[in-house]
């Protein structure tokens, strides 16, 4: 039998989706057919994302495509995306770019690079930014750059793997099952990423430029002290709004 709204709301309230009405609004949407709409919906109680189901999320006022096999951008990182606002770069480095969703949303950026080291969130990434000119590389952090790149961004974001190994059997099924281990594995203390970021960026930022970096409240003392260490003037920047922590560094001359 073909599925109404209100199957559909029933059907994911029995799955142990909390916000039942309004995916089943948004699966209603996304379906073109009342057989595709059985099949999103079977796809959402054997627990994938809504997100991978239906193709996008929404970040920062729009919607962004994410497909299955890539990471699906929290809304506690539009905080990010506002931390980067505010200082107005024209050049932009989204590391551990993901969808790309980071980067697309800061606003007011003439030049915007974006790198990964996962084959399908390059591609995402790619389909997101071409509307916008941006270039995503593919690789290990910084090792994805051409060299012509050094010395040019105005700053750098990252929303790298944050959690610590050990807590990753914690996170949600979903996550856990349908998003992949190396956008979610941040290492034993959780902030190896974070230091491994932090000693490079100053090679690939401009005079006065600022590396910001995603990070938890349990952590954020482990990520500032990576990023003084480096050489940066550091602060801790928190939203209770988003319930997020943005890291700060600022280079000098």
């Amino acid at each position: 039998m073909e599925p109404g709204f209100d199957d559909v709301v029933s059907a994911l309230r029995t799955a142990g989706c909390v916000f039942a009405e309004e995916e089943a609004e948004i699966l209603v949407e996304s379906a073109s057919s009342p057989t595709e709409l059985a099949e999103l919906l079977g796809r959402r109680i054997a627990g994938e994302p809504l997100e991978h189901v239906v193709g996008w999320v929404w970040f920062c006022g729009r919607r962004i495509a994410v497909e299955p096999g890539v990471f699906v951008p929290r809304r506690r990182t539009e905080f990010l995306v506002e931390c980067a606002a505010a200082l107005h770069p024209s050049t932009l480095l989204d590391l551990c770019c993901g969808s790309g969703a980071i980067g697309l949303s800061v606003t007011g950026v003439t030049e915007l690079h974006a790198a990964d080291v996962d084959a399908a969130a390059v591609e995402c990434a790619e389909r997101n930014l071409h509307a916008v000119g941006g270039t995503v590389h593919r690789g290990d952090l910084f090792d994805a750059l051409p060299p012509e790149l050094h010395g040019r961004f105005d700053a750098i974001v990252v929303n790298a793997p944050y959690v610590p190994t050990g807590a990753i059997e914690l996170m949600p099924r979903e996550a856990r099952l349908h998003e992949p281990h190396i956008a979610l594995d941040g290492g034993v203390d959780g902030t190896g990423l974070h230091r491994r970021v932090a000693t490079h960026a100053h090679d690939w930022l401009a005079p006065h430029g600022s590396l910001l970096i995603e990070t938890s409240a349990l952590l954020a003392n482990s990520t500032f002290e990576a990023i003084r260490e480096a050489g940066f003037a550091a602060s801790i920047s928190e939203s209770e709004t988003f319930d997020a922590v943005v890291v700060i560094g600022s280079a000098s001359e």
